[in-house]
């Protein structure tokens, strides 16, 4: 059966690649120069390319992962194959290294497939491919694997210092954690996720011990959210992390993270920052409303594979359950929208992407519409943690810590920076049956068809300027 497997997804590797080629190939030709962003990132990458690494554009925001890698894949092929002239680093050469990131991450997103859902091998062979397969062209990622943006570099290296986390090689996953970071600093948080698994595994484990010795056969996933629950996790967790053995045996293990968060922050203090170049558009501020958008988000992509009858049936019984502590939820929504919505200058001006229209047609028409939105929210968020009942609580914890940490400082609504965390939050939701997985694959493949046919056809110009301008994420 695993070789049998191992066919199917080489057969499906090749026919991914194959159909994304012809992607790349079409929206290259339509789209030869460089667009919005890549502008900067390809002029970057070419001054590497000619050898000049002390100069640097001051409107990039990111480190030079990206060209660097580029640089290392580019510069061998062109020694072995003696290629010269214009093609070299060119605009499509450079947007290719996506494609190949593409490959790698459909790879990944297998591995850690067969990993998490380990205990399932014997009957899942055909729901682990597809649902790799699936993840691999989630539209806002396999939309920008055509263009030379940080994305695809970025989601590769996570989920590979991910991997190396399941596996137990913290020393590898902490390297790959700065490869992450080379290409977005805010991965940082990432890598604290890795360590975070790590420190609630631990948690796991003293946790059950704890239970067997006072013959408890609660498990850390089952604890009820209740005062008393809560009173005993944070009993709990000050008992654990004041606990010099317990302190000693995590530090023993996530040691790496741990070297990797003192450069961060040797960066940090260097740099008077976390970006670099032009800061004036990306300030950080807490925009709690970021993570009702992120929650709101997941729930749309994820709704083959998370919402059913049973499930939304059973919110109304919660809801029935526990009316002071939803209206008490409700009322925390309220005041976190009312007071700490922020929005970007670009969210307004740039009718390129689609989150300006999201905004647009649906915050802006009305101010009582980002109020009116809480009930939807709150269900969003209900339905993110429902799927992940699975999980131990102190993961669970660790995750929406990083969460919170991804998402909230963000000032632009920007679904790029939703990728890795969905990607995870998909990862971790028990896998899901057949059927479902093909309409998650169908839903997905309906979006990207849609987002690629508007870019290649719906071009327009603005009033002031004759370049063509194309709608993108």
């Amino acid at each position: 059966m695993e070789k049998f497997e191992g066919y199917i997804f080489t057969a499906l590797c090749s026919t991914n690649f194959l159909v994304s080629c012809l992607l790349f190939s079409k929206i290259t030709r339509e789209q030869r120069e460089p667009y919005m962003d890549e502008i900067f990132h390809v002029r970057q990458a070419q001054k590497y390319c000619y050898g000049k690494f002390n100069e640097w554009d001051p409107m990039i925001t990111t480190l030079p992962g990206l060209y660097l890698a580029s640089v290392g894949v580019i510069k061998p092929v062109v020694w072995l194959v003696d290629l010269t002239g214009k093609v070299v680093c060119s605009t499509a050469m450079l947007r290719f290294i996506n494609l190949l990131f593409n490959c790698g991450i459909l790879y990944l997103l297998y591995l850690i497939i067969c990993k998490l859902h380990l205990k399932e091998k014997t009957k899942t062979a055909s729901r682990r491919v597809l649902s790799a397969l699936s993840l691999s062209t989630f539209p806002v990622l396999y939309f920008f694997n055509f263009l030379y943006y940080t994305d695809a570099g970025s989601t590769f290296f996570i989920l590979f210092a991910y991997l190396m986390t399941l596996y137990g090689c913290h020393k590898a996953s902490a390297l790959l954690g700065i490869f992450a970071i080379f290409f977005r600093q805010t991965n940082i948080i990432w890598v604290a996720f890795c360590a975070g698994t790590v420190v609630a595994n631990k948690m796991d484990e003293t946790w059950r011990t704890e239970q067997s010795k006072k013959k408890d056969d609660k498990s850390p996933c089952q604890i009820p959210f209740s005062v008393s629950g809560v009173k005993r996790v944070m009993r709990f967790l000050l008992e654990f992390l004041t606990t010099a053995n317990h302190v000693k045996a995590v530090m023993l293990v996530a040691w790496p993270y741990m070297l990797v968060a003192v450069g961060f922050f040797a960066f940090i203090v260097l740099n008077d920052g976390i970006v670099v170049g032009d800061r004036t558009s990306h300030e950080a501020c807490l925009n709690f409303p970021q993570l009702f958008y992120f929650f709101s988000f997941a729930l749309f992509f994820s709704i083959p594979t998370s919402l059913c009858y049973h499930r939304a049936l059973r919110f109304l019984q919660t809801l029935k359950k526990q009316p002071l502590l939803y209206l008490l939820i409700t009322g925390l929504c309220l005041l976190l929208v009312w007071k700490f919505t922020f929005v970007h200058k670009y969210l307004l001006a740039d009718n390129r992407h689609f989150p300006f229209y999201v905004w647009n047609r649906i915050f802006q028409k009305h101010e009582a519409v980002r109020f009116a939105l809480i009930p939807a929210y709150v269900f969003a968020a209900w339905n993110f943690m429902d799927t992940l009942k699975s999980r131990s609580l102190f993961w669970s914890l660790a995750f929406l810590v990083c969460l919170l940490a991804a998402t909230v400082p963000q000032k632009l609504l920007e679904f790029r920076y939703f990728i890795v965390p969905y990607l995870l939050y998909r990862l971790h939701m028990p896998l899901p049956t057949l059927t479902r997985l093909v309409l998650e694959f169908l839903l997905y493949t309906a979006v990207n068809a849609a987002t690629l046919y508007i870019f290649v056809n719906k071009t327009f110009q603005w009033p002031n300027s004759p370049a063509v301008q194309r709608f993108m994420w």
